[in-house]
């Protein structure tokens, strides 16, 4: 395959026309609460730099808290959590950009959202770069409807399909694999697409499939939203939605790849902390009823299954 080069500015301007993108959408889709941006810029003795447009949207109609981070970070050295997966990059320049976001409704009958689309180069002096992209997205209902986590992965099959006709079940499990909790034996939710170091197909291919990605997202999550926020719920909901968010928190913190690079290289702690929920609890050997909604949640979707 021919080297291509290599269009940072083009990713640049993709990334920050899909977060504007992004947040216009999720507005309309409230119908109360703006986002309010935060631009920001961080300078570090390390020869860390990071800049980006923090953008986040609270206490509203459907939304009770959303962020949806832009950010271009750069460094002299690559943090552990690179070189720890690729040892060869150890001691390279770097830098990464990306859009990464996460929506919190407050209605339990709307699911969690998150989405990222990332690219990154590593460099050392005399060779050539190496770069790749990674992203996608997954949802993480509290009580699931069956035809919403259809037509979730029918959009991601979709997107995927004029990329190879391997693309969506190689991407699919991928989230399936990596968006799991060890220490609960479930799946954070149900899935979607997830893929790291995709550059096998030459950089404008790759570039198209990040873009099929982002406007995947809002394809596939926009009409749940409108199906579902105005469904009435009760304490009971709310309760056994704030429960169910602690084990979002337990994966960011935990396990999230994106978290943890954030943190090592220098970026701004309140913009890679906003997929925090704002409001989340956590009960000691919490009890759910057999054969209730809320265990119908636990026995039939937090595992891998076929969409």
């Amino acid at each position: 395959m021919t080297q291509q080069a290599i269009d940072k500015k083009s990713v640049l301007q993709f990334l920050t026309e899909l977060q504007s993108q992004i947040c216009t959408a999720l507005e309309q889709q409230d119908g109360q609460a703006l986002f309010q941006q935060d631009t920001w810029r961080n300078n570090s003795d390390e020869g860390l730099q990071g800049e980006g447009r923090t953008r986040v949207i609270r206490n509203g109609n459907v939304i009770e808290q959303g962020g949806v981070n832009f950010s271009h970070v750069k460094g002299t050295t690559l943090p552990a959590s690179a070189t720890e997966k690729r040892p060869e990059l150890a001691g390279c320049h770097f830098e990464a950009m990306g859009v990464s976001l996460v929506i919190h409704p407050k209605n339990p009958y709307v699911p969690t959202s998150h989405a990222n689309v990332r690219f990154f180069i590593a460099e050392r002096e005399g060779q050539p770069p190496v770069w790749w992209f990674g992203g996608g997205f997954d949802l993480t209902p509290f009580y699931p409807f069956e035809e919403d986590c259809q037509q979730w992965h029918q959009v991601a099959k979709q997107l995927c399909q004029p990329f190879g006709e391997h693309v969506y079940a190689e991407h699919k499990a991928w989230c399936d694999d990596y968006f799991f909790l060890p220490h609960r034996n479930e799946t954070r939710g149900v899935g979607g697409l997830f893929f790291d170091d995709l550059n096998e197909w030459g950089f404008t291919r790759c570039f198209d499939y990040i873009k099929a990605v982002g406007q995947g997202y809002i394809d596939a999550y926009l009409p749940i939203i409108e199906q579902r926020k105005s469904i009435p719920f009760s304490e009971r909901e709310r309760e056994f939605q704030l429960y169910r968010r602690g084990r979002y928190v337990e994966f960011n913190l935990v396990y999230d790849r994106g978290t943890i690079f954030g943190l090592q290289s220098g970026g701004r702690t309140e913009s890679i902390l906003m997929s925090m929920p704002p409001l989340a609890r956590w009960e000691y050997q919490y009890h759910i009823a057999p054969n209730s909604p809320e265990h119908n949640l636990s026995e039939n979707y937090l595992k891998p299954r076929q969409w």
